[in-house]
């Protein structure tokens, strides 16, 4: 696919930082082509810049160098387009599950009735309408962050941007809210770029994995997925979910003497 045709795509972005006298760079010359509808992870080292890429296509941050488009628009701040779920929860405390889950259409003047509806679809999409009128505080880590989601899809963006979402949780709750995510996707057909340090993750939920190498972050390797496999249990299991996981636990933690993957390789494929 040609960068004009890319969902997202971000062209030789640097981002650096100033700290104190000395200068740091997060991001070095990263380019990355991401097609419509697709599920792609970025996994890496601490201090890979994984985070700052986020923030930039969210609009949080801008690149020193380089540009970031959204549907071959220069990202120029956020944008109701780009839902954004980050690790922490971010709810409000005062408010239920449904009018958090409303809130983003409240503020863009989505009528009473509509509003309602919508919430109540995407609630049911998470598995919360037993707890629609529960305050955030009454729920589980897991049941908090399927309240962020349902909030991020009920404003109808086209993309999601999700920054290490299951991170706090347990390991079964890990596991249940990457099939929820999995299936809500195949419903929806969002295009979304997942961040995360858990390898099995990247490899579980991707058409592609992104592979970062650290200072400075930069692209180091890309790993297909086939996305025809059936993301169950058996997968999980299976010799071709090993060897894929090998592979990105190598690429990610064995780095040394090799360079990152030239630029054209990180676009996604026709």
């Amino acid at each position: 696919m040609t960068t004009e045709t890319a969902k997202i795509s971000v062209q030789d972005v640097t981002k650096t930082f100033e700290l104190g006298r000395e200068t740091f760079t997060a991001l070095d010359r990263v380019s990355l082509d991401i097609a419509d509808h697709e599920f792609v992870t970025v996994v890496g080292p601490s201090g890979c810049g994984k985070s700052t890429l986020m923030n930039i296509l969210a609009g949080l941050e801008t690149p020193t160098a380089g540009r970031a488009l959204v549907d071959g628009a220069p990202v120029s701040g956020p944008g109701p387009e780009r839902g954004v779920i980050f690790q922490q929860y971010a709810l409000f405390p005062w408010l239920t599950v449904r009018q958090n889950v409303e809130f983003g259409l409240r503020t863009t003047g989505v009528p009473k009735r509509e509003r309602r509806s919508r919430a109540e679809y995407f609630i049911e999409l998470v598995g919360l309408e037993r707890f629609a009128d529960a305050l955030p505080k009454t729920l589980s880590g897991g049941m908090r962050q399927r309240c962020a989601i349902a909030r991020a899809y009920a404003v109808d963006p086209s993309i999601l941007l999700m920054d290490e979402p299951f991170g706090a949780l347990d390991a079964l709750t890990r596991v249940k809210l990457q099939e929820q995510l999995l299936h809500t996707w195949s419903r929806d057909k969002r295009t979304v770029l997942f961040i995360t340090h858990d390898v099995d993750e990247a490899v579980f939920l991707a058409n592609r994995v992104i592979v970062m190498a650290a200072r400075p972050g930069r692209v180091y390797d890309v790993i297909d997925v086939d996305p025809a496999t059936e993301r169950n249990e058996e997968f999980r299991l299976s010799p071709q979910f090993a060897a894929l996981r090998n592979r990105v636990w190598h690429s990610v933690y064995h780095q040394e003497g090799r360079t990152a993957v030239p630029s054209p390789s990180a676009s996604a494929r026709s």
